[in-house]
């Protein structure tokens, strides 16, 4: 017992418990940290390195060599691999040149490359996985739930992409934009991830089933023939009404004067 206790008196005793006790921990967090996202969805070491190399190619200048982020762009560390999905799929990344609004293009990257540079980005910390198709198709929807997809569409999102998802303007010189032609899989992560100015919904605002059927909606408004003529944009009763004050008035009244004027040459 005088053996232990001079032990536990000794000047050192205490920094090594410590010590000891810290490494225990550390050592039982590393046992049971869960397996990091990218290695969830497939990613090799081989695409990972292939998305590093490509970053620093085509990204770092204004994201940073670590994707730290800089004064010409944010931090990209715990972004998710969907954002960069849908920035990369979409065209709207990398920018061309600094502006209000990215908008959408054709990428100037292949789907296999875009992964890689994904797989890179969720290896930096991980974030919002890319979603399968189980998450974003509409196959398989009933009308009574595209028909719901539509009411959860008017409710959240016509304000800015009006109803029939075609956009609009917005304040400030911005604009929302068309969701025609879109992929479904760049509107679902739109959805998670709120893009620019665009809010974000989470699973429980928005379900996955919620989102599916919003975008089973879209596709059914895209692709519905338009027996009326041209839809001057899907702007709605207003932008129509002043389309016809404006230039269907303005027709009749140039007619009217171009009659008033050939009868007066025949007098």
């Amino acid at each position: 017992m005088s053996f232990l206790a001079a032990r536990r008196r000794h000047p050192a005793a205490r920094p090594l418990l410590i010590l000891a006790a810290l490494l225990l921990v550390g050592a039982a967090y590393t046992l049971f940290l869960p397996t990091n996202s990218v290695q969830a969805q497939g990613a090799t070491d081989p695409q990972v390195a292939q998305g590093e190399e490509i970053f620093a190619i085509s990204c770092s200048s204004c994201h940073g060599m670590n994707g730290e982020g800089t004064s010409q762009g944010p931090s990209l560390v715990g972004v998710g691999a969907a954002s960069v999905d849908f920035q990369m799929g979409t065209g709207r990344m990398p920018m061309n040149k600094p502006g209000q609004q990215f908008p959408r293009k054709a990428s100037d990257f292949t789907p296999e490359e875009i992964a890689a540079v994904a797989a890179y980005v969720q290896s930096l910390s991980p974030g919002l996985a890319i979603p399968t198709e189980e998450q974003y198709s509409p196959e398989g929807l009933t009308a009574e739930e595209i028909a719901r997809g539509g009411e959860i569409f008017r409710s959240n999102c016509s304000a800015c992409h009006n109803i029939m998802g075609m956009g609009g303007a917005m304040p400030e010189g911005k604009y929302a934009p068309s969701l025609h032609g879109v992929e479904s899989r760049h509107i679902y992560e739109a959805v998670r991830i709120g893009p620019q100015q665009m809010p974000r919904f989470a699973p429980g605002t928005m379900s996955d089933e919620d989102v599916r059927q919003v975008i089973a909606y879209l596709r059914t408004v895209e692709e519905a023939p338009n027996y009326g003529g041209n839809n001057l944009g899907g702007t709605g009763p207003v932008g129509e009404g002043l389309f016809i004050w404006t230039i269907g008035l303005g027709a009749l009244v140039g007619f009217a004067m171009w009659i008033a004027a050939k009868g007066a040459r025949a007098k």
